[in-house]
C-alpha cells in the first residue's frame, strides 16, 4: 500500500474525509498526539485500525465526535455530570467512558458494553470528522506498544505503507494522551491521566472523583487487566532500548544516573538520558515521547530517566514513563 502525504489545507482535509468515508484509515493530527482514524460505525474499518498497528483486540479505540449532538449517536446516557464536564473540557483532551449504544461495532469498543468519547480541540481534526460525516474511531497513530506519535515524522516512521493517508501538520499541542474518566459508575473515576488533572475535574464536578487504583504501579494478582481504556496494559508507549526510571531525592538521583551513565558507557553502551526540572511538568508531558523517539533514533542501549514528583500533570507524565519502562525504578 503506498501511503499518501496529505497537508492541512482544505482540499486535502475533503480528500482525508473522503477516505474516511470509503472505511479507509488516515492518520491526522490532535492537540494530544496523532491519531489513526477510522468510520467507528463502520466494524470492517475499525478492523484496519488494529491490523495496521498490530493492536490487540481487548484494547478499546476512543471515538472522536465534532459536535455535543453526535453524543446521541453513540451512548444511551448523557447524565448532568457528563453535561458538566462537557461544558467544562470540550472541546479538549478529555474522553468520557459512557455506555455505548448497539449500534457501535463490538471492534470500536473492544468488546465492551461501554464506549470512549472525546472532542477534540485541534480544529483540523473536528474539521475532518464533521466533513467524513461520521464518528472517528482513532487510538493513536503507532505501532502497538511503541511511544505515541506527536509529529507527522513519528507517524510516517511507523505507519508509511500501512495506512492510507497521513495529514501532516504542526507538532501536537499537549504530548500525551487524552485524560480519560469513566462516567458509567457511581462516582466517576480516572482510567488514564493526561493533562486534566483529577483536581480539576473536582473542581468542576464540585465533589470527589477516583483514581483508579492500578494506575501508576506494577500490576498484582487480582487486578482486573482487561483494559476499559486505552494505556491500561502494564506495558505500553515503549521505546526499543532498556529503560530505568530513577526516583529520589533530585541530588540522589542526578548522582545514581551520572553513575549509571559512565558504567554503561565503559562497556561501550549508547546511553540516553532524559531529565526534566520538577517545575517543567508540561514541558514534560510534550516531550516525553518524542525523547523515547529520539532515544531510538539514535541506537541507544539504555534510557536513564529521573522520576518526576507524582502529583498534578506529573502524574501522568509518569504513569506513560513507567510504562515505558515497564515499571523499571530504582529508588535512589
Amino acid at each position: 500500500m503506498k501511503t499518501r502525504l496529505l497537508h492541512d489545507t482544505s482540499e486535502d482535509i475533503t480528500e482525508a474525509a473522503h477516505i474516511i468515508k470509503e472505511g479507509g484509515l488516515v492518520a491526522f493530527p490532535t492537540e494530544t498526539v496523532y491519531g489513526l482514524g477510522a468510520d467507528a460505525l463502520n466494524a470492517d474499518a475499525v478492523e484496519k485500525i488494529y491490523e495496521a498497528k498490530g493492536r490487540p483486540s481487548d484494547n478499546p479505540t476512543i471515538v472522536h465526535i465534532s459536535a455535543e449532538s453526535d453524543m446521541h449517536r453513540l451512548t444511551t446516557s448523557v447524565t448532568d455530570d457528563m453535561k458538566v464536564l462537557m461544558r467544562r473540557f470540550w472541546p479538549g483532551p478529555m474522553t468520557m467512558i459512557c455506555p455505548r449504544k448497539e449500534t457501535v461495532p463490538d471492534v470500536t469498543t473492544g468488546n465492551l458494553d461501554t464506549v470512549g468519547i472525546r472532542m477534540p480541540s485541534n480544529p483540523i481534526a473536528r474539521e475532518l470528522i464533521f466533513r467524513s460525516g461520521c464518528p472517528i474511531a482513532a487510538p493513536s497513530a503507532n505501532l502497538s506498544g511503541r511511544p505515541s506519535p506527536t509529529t507527522a515524522q513519528h507517524v510516517i516512521d511507523d505507519l508509511d505503507g500501512r495506512i492510507d493517508a497521513i495529514i501532516q501538520s504542526e507538532p501536537c499541542e499537549v504530548g500525551i494522551e487524552s485524560t480519560v474518566i469513566d462516567m458509567t459508575g457511581e462516582i466517576p473515576m480516572i482510567l488514564r491521566p493526561g493533562i486534566i488533572t483529577q483536581e480539576q475535574f473536582e473542581e468542576a464536578l464540585g465533589r470527589s472523583i477516583l483514581l483508579d487504583p492500578t494506575l501508576n504501579r506494577p500490576p498484582r494478582p487480582g487486578d482486573d487487566i482487561h483494559p476499559k481504556a486505552p494505556g491500561m496494559k502494564y506495558k505500553h508507549y515503549a521505546p526499543k532500548a532498556e529503560m530505568i526510571i530513577f526516583q529520589g531525592s533530585r541530588e540522589n538521583v542526578a548522582a545514581a544516573i551520572d553513575a549509571e551513565r559512565m558504567e554503561r558507557e565503559e562497556l561501550g553502551q549508547r546511553v540516553s538520558v532524559i531529565e526534566f526540572n520538577e517545575e517543567e511538568e508540561k514541558i514534560a508531558a510534550h516531550e516525553i515521547f518524542a525523547r523515547l523517539r529520539e532515544a531510538d533514533k539514535e541506537d541507544a542501549d539504555v534510557i536513564l530517566a529521573a522520576a518526576l514528583p507524582q502529583k498534578g500533570v506529573g502524574f501522568s507524565v509518569m504513569n506513560r514513563m513507567l510504562r515505558s519502562a515497564g515499571f523499571n525504578v530504582r529508588n535512589v
